[in-house]
């Protein structure tokens, strides 16, 4: 950042940052900034909501909704196009994957996320949704907030765990922010992002939450994302049927993201080709939204309409727009349609090139598959009269927990941002089944399952997280004494005496690793002069223990060293060059001060 400043810059903020050193401490200094990522996060909701809605009223104002509308398959193609180039010739980076961005930042990155990422997710996805894409907001803005904590603390030059801090805080204050729903945020930080939960990181997340919180009702009102009330008091005697519906819901999550990440592999064989994504998925899109208006945007109106309805004609509504509107008996197959086709929805819009997150669509999705259940379980007389909104309600936590593996966020989220608490303990059951359900076929969620694979996930398990954490760039020592195979044993003494390390490589012309001179090993010939003449570097050296790749996970460099009781080891590229060597001593006193720093408070 300092490259960006002028020369006058420097020296007024080289001198803030020494009086803010001097004068405020650490701890002190990280509320204030927490605060302010809180504040800029609630904004940064603010204005998303705000495009995103005049955007869909100047488009859809004026549709009949006795009949379905055509011009359903041009907005959305429109949306995903005018997004792609935004992105691709402003932005001119990757913005998909917002959260699955933000846990590579922590992991890989030391929390470093570039300055676009404060306002480009918003432009990109406020163009995505108001046209109609099928997505979620939420991710764009998790992504800025987040963004905007970790350019926070690459302007005033601060450590890597506190970086991780404000990347929680603006993450946890986005949440906060776009649902009204203090905790909820904090424990969706704890849950997806894996920040650890101590006093050090309580306090700021906790303030970055309530700020936005408190600017969003500022801002907007005191009206919740969602309006629900209670109808029907929840009994003991309901508990197997909200057991039941959180194994549907695990289901329902292991089908979203099954198909969701077998869509993104399609979509990816285009990578080079966005005209044909574009085409491919506006067309997968438009004909869907043009079925089904439902799939319009994010969809939070039609949620609003099963968690209010009262009779058949309030949720009659759900069929307006479309070619089933007036024919209620069609409101069953309707639902269990869009229940099917959402995650086709919401990959075609980002596989096309829009942007969006999959936040949304769990809550649509778990809405409409609560409302589903109870609809079909008392058409069919299974038991205890189940009430069709409250079971939307639980839906949306069970579905949300099993694509999110974050059962906390799924309760607290749902029961802050519709104040159904008097559903807590349904909420719960519901939840957990859930989550239980979908680890026996996912052990990650579908933000951390891409990064999971490359072993590159941060976890609350200390060890690994700490690997994670670590780079195999951090501790490669590239100041190491090659010497080719045909040299005599004169040069090599030579070479040794000004080697650093006890181990020289044998490289041939082409810079291919033949093997390895280990000083120790040839002490009884290296003070022999008579001999300097008559062994070459092929005679004395020795297959190395085992060779490390220069994109291999800390992990498995753990394990290596382990398996081979080596002191050091070569780390090579992909066309077998030396890349340099890694030493056993130095990697443990790396991994040793990273526990002693991730654990102070």
């Amino acid at each position: 950042m300092d490259e960006t400043l002028t020369n006058g810059q420097q020296g007024w903020f080289g001198r803030l940052l020494d009086w803010r050193k001097e004068h405020v401490s650490e701890r002190s200094f990280l509320l204030m900034l927490a605060l302010l990522v809180g504040f800029f996060a609630a904004v940064a909701a603010f204005i998303l909501h705000g495009i995103i809605n005049q955007i869909a009223i100047l488009l859809t104002s004026s549709f009949d909704t006795t009949n379905a509308n055509w011009l359903f398959l041009v907005y959305p193609v429109i949306g995903i196009y005018l997004t792609s180039l935004f992105v691709r010739h402003i932005v001119k980076d990757n913005i998909s994957h917002g959260i699955t961005r933000i846990l590579y930042a922590i992991s890989a990155r030391q929390s470093r996320l570039k300055g676009h990422n404060c306002w480009s997710s918003v432009i990109a996805s406020a163009i995505t949704i108001g046209f109609g894409g099928s997505v979620g907001a939420e991710a764009p803005i998790v992504l800025t907030g987040s963004a905007i904590g970790s350019n926070l603390g690459q302007m005033f030059k601060l450590d890597n765990k506190t970086m991780m801090m404000l990347v929680g805080c603006g993450a946890a204050g986005a949440i906060a922010g776009i649902f009204k729903a203090p905790i909820a945020g904090l424990v969706f930080t704890l849950e997806v992002l894996m920040i650890d939960l101590t006093m050090a990181s309580l306090l700021p997340i906790l303030v970055s939450c309530v700020t936005a919180t408190c600017f969003t009702y500022i801002f907007s009102g005191s009206t919740a994302l969602f309006t629900f009330h209670l109808d029907s008091d929840w009994t003991v005697q309901r508990v197997p049927a909200t057991i039941l519906l959180g194994i549907c819901c695990g289901l329902i999550s292991l089908y979203f993201i099954r198909t969701m990440t077998a869509c993104e592999n399609m979509f990816a064989h285009f990578k080079d080709r966005p005209y044909i994504k574009l085409a491919l998925g506006g067309a997968v899109l438009s004909t869907l939204i043009f079925l089904f208006p439902s799939l319009f945007g994010e969809g939070y109106h039609n949620i609003n309409l099963l968690l209010n309805g009262k009779t058949e004609a309030d949720w009659d509504k759900i069929l307006e727009n479309s070619l089933f509107y007036g024919n209620g008996s069609m409101l069953i197959p309707y639902v269990a349609l869009v229940l099917f086709t959402k995650v086709f929805a919401t990959s075609a819009t980002n596989g096309g090139g829009g942007c969006g997150g999959t936040f949304a669509p769990s809550l649509f999705i778990g809405c409409f598959g609560g409302f589903l259940f109870a609809r079909v379980w008392n058409m069919y007389e299974l038991g205890l009269y189940l009430p069709e909104k409250n079971f939307a309600l639980l839906g949306m936590a069970g579905v949300m927990s099993g694509v999110m593996h974050a059962p906390l966020t799924g309760i607290f989220l749902i029961a802050e941002i519709t104040g159904g608490y008097d559903l807590f303990m349904p909420l719960m059951i519901a939840s957990v089944c859930s989550y239980l359900t979908i680890i026996i076929f996912e052990p990650h969620s579908i933000y951390g399952m891409r990064l999971a694979r490359q072993g590159k996930l941060i976890t609350h398990h200390t060890d690994h997280a700490i690997l994670t954490l670590m780079s195999l760039d951090s501790v490669v020592d590239r100041d190491y004494t090659p010497v080719a195979p045909d040299m005599d044993l004169g040069m090599i003494v030579n070479k040794i005496s000004r080697s650093r390390n006890s181990i020289l490589p044998v490289l041939d012309a082409a810079g291919n690793l033949l093997g390895e001179i280990d000083i120790r090993r040839i002490r009884h010939v290296v003070f022999r002069i008579e001999l300097y003449h008559h062994f070459k570097a092929y005679q004395l050296m020795s297959e190395t223990p085992a060779t490390l790749s220069d994109n291999e996970s800390m992990t498995d460099v753990m394990k290596t060293f382990e398996r081979t009781h080596a002191d050091w080891l070569p780390v090579l590229d992909s066309d077998n060059h030396l890349r340099g060597y890694i030493s056993r001593q130095r990697m443990y006193g790396m991994y040793r001060k990273m526990v002693a720093d991730m654990s102070r408070e």
